[in-house]
């Protein structure tokens, strides 16, 4: 066979392999366009019931003296009736002085003391040492910070959905790097919460800003065994037939990351879990298939994907090439490319869009951040990486 004819094999099969990342992007980011048909009925109906849950709100908080007493002190100002939720922080290697100080707020103080420590041994910790007296438990990072309203518009969901994913947004867009890491974080928003939901499929959950079913909840935590807890979570839910309902009015501002190192830390976490989730996932697929459930088959594929922005910097150096070096060949690469981009210009929400966009020239540094992370990648690896906060 002609070497050439080897060569534009071989380059067919990658345009193929990156068009299926493409094409999830696109489709998604179509469906997010088309009008949501919500519950509203039934929304109104339990607006009427007047039933007022009980909720326990679990700060995991590992390191997080910066962070923490804001984020726990904002919370206490919801407009919710103080007896009917309880502040559960999970204080791991913070100080003496923090721990004082949030002893003296309204709030349950635990200090665990741990080997290794973990986000899923810290909730784990929380539900042994709680009274078993509540109807919902949110999950919330040490530097989430909410509005006053946030557990009355909760309590409003949480009587006709079992796991519930609130819109998590920036709090800071203090750099390139922090502007970037929230768009993206939109861009999620939209993709696989927003548009799957539109689609009658599940939200992904994405860490924090989370509300379960008490009693789903406790009856899965203590499955929890990787740093990437929250993709274990959604996996044993969807794998049980919970829907999960993505609450795009119910906003939880968190800290993006703003600065390379720690965006690297971030990433080498989420590309941990991703590869670990999917490895996970792709035995219980023919299972699904066979009883049908879409969600958790959906799920896996989404744990295939490129990482968007490797994908842009993939794509467009490829696209260069190729006119360069085979003209002929560089048309399709151009298609993916553009595919993808109105893609992300759909998905992005249009008050962030030319800020987004104006950023784009330091997405390549931070692609070379994630490839070097790529090498270092262990599956088996199950230690936790803190992202450290600069506020």
């Amino acid at each position: 066979m002609n070497f050439w004819v080897i060569i534009h094999i071989i380059e067919i099969a990658l345009w193929v392999f990156i068009a299926g990342s493409v094409a999830y992007v696109v489709f998604f980011a179509i469906i997010s366009l088309f009008y949501e048909k919500e519950d509203r009925l039934a929304i109104h109906a339990s607006a009427l019931s007047n039933k007022m849950s009980k909720f326990l709100i679990l700060y995991p908080a590992y390191n997080e003296d910066q962070v923490i007493i804001n984020a726990v002190e904002k919370f206490l100002e919801q407009d919710y009736p103080t007896e009917l939720f309880t502040v559960a922080v999970i204080s791991d290697h913070m100080r003496p002085e923090t721990n004082e100080y949030l002893g003296k707020l309204p709030i349950t103080l635990l200090q665990p003391i741990f080997e290794k420590s973990s986000k899923a041994k810290a909730m784990q910790y929380a539900i042994n040492q709680v009274e078993d007296n509540f109807d919902n438990v949110v999950i919330l990072d040490a530097d989430n910070v909410v509005r006053p309203e946030f557990l009355s518009q909760l309590n409003v969901l949480c009587s006709i959905y079992d796991a519930i994913q609130c819109h998590r947004c920036a709090k800071n867009a203090n750099n390139d790097v922090a502007v970037l890491d929230g768009a993206s974080e939109e861009i999620n928003n939209t993709l696989f919460r927003k548009a799957h939901n539109r689609l009658g499929l599940s939200s992904a959950l994405i860490g924090s800003g989370m509300c379960f079913k008490y009693e789903l909840f406790k009856e899965n935590v203590f499955k929890l065994s990787t740093a990437g807890e929250d993709r274990e979570m959604e996996a044993l839910l969807l794998h049980q037939g919970v829907f999960i309902k993505y609450a795009p009015d119910i906003h939880v501002f968190d800290e993006k990351v703003s600065n390379q190192d720690n965006f690297q830390r971030q990433r080498m976490r989420w590309m941990t879990a991703q590869v670990q989730s999917l490895l996970s996932n792709l035995p219980k697929v023919p299972g699904a298939l066979l009883h049908g459930n879409i969600n958790f088959v959906d799920k896996t594929i989404q744990q295939a994907l490129i990482p968007r922005s490797i994908l842009i910097v993939l794509l467009g150096g490829i696209s260069v090439f190729m006119t360069i070096i085979f003209p002929v060949w560089a048309l399709k690469w151009w298609i993916l490319l553009i595919a993808l981009g109105c893609a992300l210009f759909i998905a992005i929400p249009s008050q962030l869009r030319f800020r987004s966009f104006s950023k784009v020239l330091a997405i390549p540094g931070l692609v070379l951040r994630m490839f070097k992370n790529i090498l270092h990648i262990d599956h088996k690896n199950t230690d936790f990486i803190h992202t450290e906060h600069n506020t």
